[in-house]
């Protein structure tokens, strides 16, 4: 199986290589007759420095165990669309991850790329579907990139979340749309809780312990969706359940607006996790908590814009084991790398963030932008606490502090690159700071 997904690594490179030389400004190859080729070559540099080296063999203690990671990584994607018949399309895509060799492994625990146990270049059938669309109706079965709000792709690092599912919308009644589905399977290496490399199920691919993972049986997940919008305003409300896992609930509300040069965004959402099943009658995870956020956004026609955001984790289990998982990732105060994922526990949290960013191509830089994100994350002490020693004591942790810039730049033609740095100070730990650069070219 290695040395057949390393041909199929060295296909793709080439298939994108030689193919994208013939791309032009609208997506895709035509190869006659409506079929297109699509692509997207990516690569990337990553650099989490934990403050604790693996050469030194790292400490349990610091950081939670994590330790200094870093690599480059190479993404091929190569996709064929079929011309459109009767409102039928069909989509196929095979996708790739390689190091060359180039990375060490031992500084490869944390980059969240491959699996973690081999640390070995991986391809895989990243979709296969099959979808209908008209007016009223949208209907999408097979392998696919869904995205919704608390399931998603989530393809802001390597390679996106692919999902084996089902998912219809119907936009029949003006202003609305309603959503059902199921999801069945999923590979992703950045959100499972499995070998992301390979299509597992969704009970398996979950943050929960694996007793209550082996008692939800290969669980897919049922959801169903209303949403509304109208003008300024655009109302959505979420409902997923696991079986024998647990429920997730999602109601959001948006007001958009302007002002003479100035225009706005704001909104309110609220979370709500809640165990079911084996899982509720055990104690082998708990689960039961809510997530309430506000937002407001404005930007200003002279290039600058600003974001204020505060959400509230109340005093409820669940967190580690929900948080992230199939690339959900709720409340408006995330991160632009590290976010959930660094202290001890969010359970009674508040989080505030503040945001100020500038569009370049007022000063002559077309498609280029520059963000400064700050987060302060008010921890409750009780809860988020610091690994344990060998004597079972730890220490609280009350306060972090994350500050981030992100660069990005896209042309019309394809081709896109961000750039992130991150720095994060957490009562009790070492401090922490990523780099993370990432670009490509699609076609």
């Amino acid at each position: 199986m290695l040395n057949l997904n390393k041909k199929l690594l060295v296909s793709l490179l080439l298939a994108n290589s030689i193919v994208s030389l013939s791309a032009n400004e609208t997506q895709g190859i035509d190869l006659g007759s409506d079929w297109k080729v699509l692509g997207d070559m990516r690569a990337g540099y990553i650099n989490y420095d934990f403050s604790n080296p693996p050469e030194m063999k790292g400490s349990d203690l610091v950081n939670k165990g994590r330790r200094d990671s870093t690599g480059v990584y190479f993404v091929p994607k190569v996709s064929i669309l079929t011309p459109t018949y009767n409102n039928f399309t069909v989509k196929s895509t095979l996708a790739g991850v390689t190091d060359f060799g180039i990375n060490d492994p031992i500084y490869e625990t944390k980059n969240l790329v491959f699996n973690s146990n081999d640390n070995e270049s991986f391809a895989l059938v990243q979709e296969f579907f099959i979808s209908y669309k008209d007016e009223s109706h949208n209907f999408t079965i097979g392998r696919q990139e869904l995205n919704t709000p608390l399931v998603e792709a989530d393809d802001y690092y390597f390679l996106a979340n692919s999902f084996d599912a089902i998912n219809y919308i119907n936009s029949s009644v003006n202003n609305f749309h309603f959503h059902l589905g199921y999801f069945y399977q999923m590979a992703g290496v950045w959100d499972s809780g499995d070998d992301g490399t390979e299509f597992n199920s969704m009970s398996d691919a979950s943050f929960v312990d694996s007793r209550d993972k082996k008692n939800a049986n290969d669980s897919g997940i049922i959801y169903g969706a209303i949403e509304y919008e109208k003008d300024e305003h655009k109302l959505k409300i979420w409902e997923y359940y696991i079986a024998d896992l647990y429920n997730m609930f999602l109601a959001e509300y948006n007001f958009s607006s302007s002002y003479n040069e100035f225009s706005y965004n704001t909104g309110i959402q609220f979370v709500n996790y809640k165990e079911v099943g084996d899982l509720a009658s055990n104690n082998y995870t708990e689960i039961d908590y809510s997530i309430i956020s506000a937002k407001f956004y404005g930007e200003f026609n002279n290039g600058f814009s600003f974001e204020t955001a505060a959400t509230k984790y109340t005093d409820g289990e669940g967190q580690s084991a929900t948080l992230g998982a199939w690339g959900g990732f709720p409340s408006y105060t995330y991160g632009f790398s590290h976010s959930y994922f660094i202290m001890g526990s969010l359970r009674n949290a508040n989080v505030y963030r503040a945001q100020v960013g500038y569009d370049l191509q007022k000063i002559g830089l077309k498609n280029t932008r520059i963000d400064h994100r700050y987060n302060y994350y008010d921890l409750d002490g009780k809860y988020s606490r610091t690994a344990s020693d060998n004597t079972h004591r730890s220490k609280s942790q009350e306060h972090m502090h994350l500050n981030g810039i992100k660069l990005t730049y896209s042309t019309s033609v394809g081709a896109y690159f961000k750039a992130i740095y991150e720095h994060n100070d957490l009562d009790n730990e070492k401090d922490i700071s990523a780099i993370r650069i990432i670009g490509g070219y699609t076609f």
